[in-house]
């Protein structure tokens, strides 16, 4: 039989319902002979809770103190799971990320795993017991709590699976699987039975929300199978209901572009009239970046006047920082003026098809045109193409694409 590690996020595990309704999942494997571990996030709002603790006490507070504070949802219910997983007369224990223990840096509240030492979690698996792990966090060289950040519980999920050699990692959400897009958006979105790695760690990384980036960089370096599949319906893991992503060499799908993301997080800013000298670019993106702003997509364009215009976009929440440091360099930049803009969209194609199949790019420049949607910007990979729109059009301009390449046929 296989050893399986099962993940429930927030969602799955709300209430005490669906924690009785996620034990059920894992009684059923266990019952068809597999190993199993269970990592757990905690109940879906209660992280949110204990950070407004925190900012109540201080809206600038000791980030130690911050993890000790976050971390304890996902204790809680490590411990729910267990007893219901023991009134199902099953032999489990709920473990804390010190207990295995999971080591981090000291990068408090997006803390990067360093080793995982799981032998002591590996016997008594092996014994026949179900672990119950609280996802999200781990322990710093001093012996401090630390947490791995947004959606951290997947990276601990993965990380385990490649820790304990496990056969798949099932990560059990809201949605069935990964899709073409936004099934919000158009209907004609369908269910991939499997993704590869490079895709969906694209798709993540542009927009999709269905797994974070960090566990699927985790599950590609360790070569660790990941199914995305729901809680809220009958199948389990076993019967292959969600999408598997796994190795290039082993996905199924033979299409051009696999899928299509969106964003609508981001925030654009024009600098206009800069002096196109060597230097500048240096100077606008070295002060974003010590203040820790990411920068994602850039675009230059000279004029024979010898000045530039160099458009980026950055994070809605990082705008009004990065215009206070963008103002406060203007002495060293010398532009003449700076235009912001939050109502933009990214959209982004993704698909090993790209690789070896021209002509992509001018269809979806092409189809674009046909509705009347300006391209503000350009960004292209080896497996993806994104475009920066008015967010006004986002809705058209995926419903369009989805049906350019193919993807609205199952």
């Amino acid at each position: 039989m296989a050893l399986f590690v099962l993940k429930f996020g927030g969602t799955s595990v709300k209430d005490i319902e669906r924690i009785k309704n996620a034990a059920s999942k894992v009684a059923a494997e266990a019952k068809l002979g597999h190993k199993i571990a269970v990592v757990v996030s905690a109940m879906a709002g209660v992280t949110d809770k204990m950070i407004e603790y925190c900012n109540g006490i201080s809206p600038v507070h000791d980030m130690r103190e911050h993890d000790a504070v976050v971390s304890t949802g996902e204790q809680v219910t490590a411990g729910l799971m267990a007893m219901a997983l023991q009134q199902r007369g099953l032999n489990a224990r709920s473990w804390m990320g010190w207990q295995i223990p999971l080591c981090t840096d000291s990068n408090h509240n997006k803390a990067r795993i360093t080793d995982i030492n799981a032998a002591s979690l590996r016997d008594r698996i092996e014994q026949g017991e179900i672990a119950v792990i609280a996802g999200f966090q781990g322990i710093s060289e001093d012996q401090s709590i630390t947490t791995l950040g947004r959606g951290g519980s997947d990276t601990s999920a993965v990380a385990l699976a490649a820790a304990l050699k496990a056969d798949r990692c099932d990560i059990y959400t809201d949605v069935d699987g990964v899709y073409t897009t936004d099934p919000r958006i158009t209907s004609k979105a369908h269910k991939l039975k499997r993704i590869s790695y490079d895709e969906m760690l694209e798709l993540a990384s542009l927009g999709a929300k269905v797994l974070q980036t960090r566990s699927v960089e985790m599950a590609m370096r360790h070569g660790v199978s990941v199914q995305v599949l729901s809680t809220f319906t009958n199948a389990i893991g076993s019967e292959y209901p969600g999408t598997l992503v796994t190795n290039e060499e082993t996905t199924m799908e033979q299409r051009t572009v696999t899928g299509i993301a969106y964003s609508l997080n981001g925030a654009k800013i024009t600098l206009i009239d800069v002096a196109d000298t060597p230097g500048v670019a240096a100077i606008i993106f070295g002060a974003l970046a010590r203040a820790g702003i990411n920068v994602d997509m850039i675009v230059q364009t000279s004029s024979e006047s010898g000045t530039t215009s160099i458009t980026f976009t950055v994070e809605k929440n990082d705008l009004d920082r990065s215009l206070h440091i963008l103002e406060s360099e203007r002495p060293k930049i010398k532009y003449t003026n700076l235009l912001a803009d939050k109502d933009i969209a990214k959209i982004s194609l993704v698909g090993l098809g790209m690789k070896s199949n021209p002509g992509i790019a001018a269809k979806m420049f092409e189809t674009m045109a046909e509705k009347k949607i300006n391209i503000q910007a350009i960004e292209t990979s080896e497996i993806s193409i994104s475009v920066l729109i008015s967010e006004e059009y986002t809705e058209l301009a995926v419903r369009a694409l989805h049906s350019a390449y193919g993807l609205d046929k199952s």
